[in-house]
């Protein structure tokens, strides 16, 4: 449960960096609140960019980050200029849980924002991907796997360890990640707190792509360029599928929605003239 992750050691080799300076590049637009801890935001080229930063402490989520999320990811979904969203953390690392020095509630209530936001997170209408470094651990690891993908750099380590605490893990983040990993790998998450490594969350599927040091980012703008070019018709419609039954009305909805918008027709003209495909719906 990320509300109440313990912070694992610093491997004391590899101190964590401070939060990188972050810049808008030319059409970004940025939203930053200082060094306090916080969420960063910057959105380019149709991609908007979530940073984690609390990098004093790993970039461990505080109860204001948690309530800061949800409505950060309904105003990111409702602008047109987002197609795809990549959640990741400041400096060298995702997320190394709650920073349980804020908790100024109960360990019931703090669970309840952690889930909210990770709900917040799954619901998210557009693509989303966690690029990942360092430590994605409790709190870090709940907000991954609600993401679509995840990306991670080599030395990249996962973990759920509310067994340490005692805390009863949330139904659907347990599920959730049930759906990931299966059986077998969530419990042994779960049951044990243990971390694992990249090699492992790739074979078990909490990950897509495992990459070299100082390839994660260049991976991650060639990917999200590609998802931006897609049709968002086909990537909401294959989302909610996936993600949930879909009985026959909703069935219906979309392909109403692929004939109404002229998407379809788009595409195969495009593909049979051999040029770039020019969709217009949006998710909103």
């Amino acid at each position: 449960m990320g509300a109440s992750s313990p912070q694992p050691p610093a491997p004391s080799p590899q101190p964590i960096a401070p939060a990188p300076a972050v810049t808008a590049p030319s059409g970004a637009r940025l939203t930053i609140r200082g060094m306090e801890p916080g969420i960063i935001t910057r959105v380019s080229d149709g991609t908007a960019t979530v940073i984690l930063s609390h990098p004093a402490k790993r970039n461990a989520m505080t109860t204001g980050m948690w309530r800061e999320l949800p409505p950060l990811l309904d105003r990111l979904a409702a602008d047109r200029a987002v197609r795809v969203l990549v959640l990741t953390g400041a400096g060298g690392t995702f997320c190394a849980g709650a920073d349980i020095g804020s908790l100024r509630g109960s360990a019931e209530a703090e669970k309840g924002l952690a889930t909210a936001a990770e709900e917040a997170l799954a619901a998210f209408p557009k693509p989303t991907l966690a690029a990942i470094r360092g430590y994605c651990v409790g709190g870090g690891c709940q907000l991954a796997a609600a993401c679509d993908l995840r990306f991670a750099e080599e030395g990249a380590q996962f973990g759920v360890p509310p067994a340490k605490l005692g805390i009863v893990y949330p139904a659907t983040s347990t599920r959730r990640l049930v759906r990931l990993v299966g059986p077998s790998t969530a419990k042994y998450l779960l049951f044990s707190g243990e971390l694992i490594g990249c090699a492992r969350a790739l074979r078990t599927g909490l990950l897509d792509e495992v990459l070299p040091e100082g390839e994660l980012d260049k991976r991650v703008a060639r990917f999200t360029a590609v998802l931006a070019s897609r049709s968002q018709l086909t990537q909401a419609a294959a989302k909610e599928f996936a993600d949930g039954p879909a009985d026959g009305e909703r069935v219906a909805h979309w392909e109403a929605q692929a004939h109404e918008s002229g998407d379809t027709a788009e595409g195969v003209a495009a593909f049979l003239e051999r040029r770039e495909p020019r969709f217009t719906w949006s998710v909103r």
